[in-house]
């Protein structure tokens, strides 16, 4: 049995970027990953650092993704340098167009409300009349009024970043323990065990990071983890010459020349398959935003679930019960991977949730949804 400071269960974004902030920090790591037979959250991952529309009506989680987000530099940075992997990571803001006035009147009104919940931080936004946004984004479909801006957006490829997290925990030392699902913890003394692919680790904290595979581990552990699933598909055109400067929403264009259309929000269970329904009705609303898409190719889509909680917010906590068993779970693994790996992972090690965190409690949810319920209600 390997002695480790902690496992971390789950190997995808979010337990891919807390094990490497705890590997960071000088802790000896040992991962389980279920591997690629998983319902992987970054397959299905739009490639966006959000923080444009994010936490209106939740300062906290509105304060969380600009945080994150300031740090993503950095830890784009740092990976890189650690793994040669290149992200594809710019931060060149992002827009969200809008198809008629209306929907630009709309978008007004939220992104001041946005605004007015930041206080202090402050939350920079432009809204822009067609003319600007023609200005900066050719071909723009004639239904297209104008749009909202804010700078602190980012993007990045969901699978480099996820290949680099995995060489970074390794360089740094961790055990990678991949294709192991983990089906049970033993937790005694003060410490906890886990038997996975092959393998065995025992450590004085465990963070459960494996998305929809979380929540029949964590009851046990005196955790509450009740997520569902819920399906996104995604389209991918051909390459070509770069065409748009930033993220427009429905539509991304990748560092290798691809547009990414997304995102669909289904509550379908278990399902990830892709259907025409979904799919014509995303390509549609691209093309009426950039027409010119309708010439590109469509090389690839796919379908891919995300982890939602009740409320669609993240999920936070250490176990009274079992101290040293923490919970981490959120749908936007990408946008929050630095505030994961640079102030998540650091308080674990010092036995805590960091205070900024706390209210991200599954305490919120009261004891009406029991986790396993909740998960089998979803399945198709």
């Amino acid at each position: 049995m390997t002695a480790s400071d902690a496992i971390v269960v789950g190997g995808g974004i979010v337990g891919g970027a807390v094990a490497f902030g705890l590997a960071r920090a000088g802790a000896r790591v040992t991962v389980f990953d279920e591997g690629d037979v998983a319902f992987r959250a970054a397959r299905a991952n739009f490639g966006n650092i959000a923080v444009q529309g994010k936490g209106v009506g939740r300062p906290e989680y509105l304060r969380l993704t600009r945080r994150s987000a300031d740090l993503w530099p950095t830890l784009a940075q740092e990976l890189t340098e650690r793994t040669g992997v290149d992200l594809g990571f710019v931060r060149p803001g992002a827009m969200r167009l809008c198809l008629s006035g209306d929907e630009w009147n709309e978008r007004a009104r939220l992104m001041e409300e946005l605004r007015a919940d930041a206080g202090n931080l402050g939350y920079d936004y432009d809204m822009l009349d067609r003319d600007a946004v023609a200005g900066m984004v050719p071909g723009l479909g004639p239904e297209v009024v104008g749009a909202s801006f804010t700078p602190y957006d980012c993007e990045c490829s969901p699978l480099y970043a996820l290949s680099a997290l995995h060489g970074a925990i390794i360089g740094l030392g961790g055990r990678y323990v991949a294709d192991a699902k983990v089906t049970h913890v033993e937790a005694a003394g003060g410490t906890f065990a886990v038997t996975a692919g092959g393998q065995r680790a025992r450590a004085p904290r465990i963070v459960l990071a494996a998305g929809l595979g979380s929540s029949a581990l964590a009851g046990p552990l005196g955790l509450a983890m009740p997520v569902r699933p819920e399906r996104g598909q995604v389209i991918v055109t051909e390459r070509t010459r770069r065409a748009i400067p930033m993220p427009l929403g429905l539509v991304r264009q990748t560092a290798e020349g691809g547009f990414v259309i997304g995102r669909s929000a289904e509550d379908v269970g278990l399902d990830d398959r892709t259907t025409a329904a979904a799919l014509g009705s995303m390509a549609a609303t691209a093309l009426r935003l950039l027409p010119y898409l309708g010439g590109l190719q469509v090389v690839r889509a796919w379908g891919g679930l995300r982890i939602m909680a009740p409320d669609a917010f993240p999920i936070y906590d250490q176990s009274a019960d079992f101290p040293g068993a923490f919970s981490a779970t959120c749908h936007s693994g990408v946008t929050l991977a630095a505030a994961h790996a640079f102030d998540l992972a650091p308080a674990i090690l010092e036995n805590r949730v960091p205070p900024e965190l706390s209210s991200f409690t599954a305490k919120r949810f009261g004891a009406a949804i029991a986790d396993e319920d909740w998960v089998a209600s979803k399945a198709p």
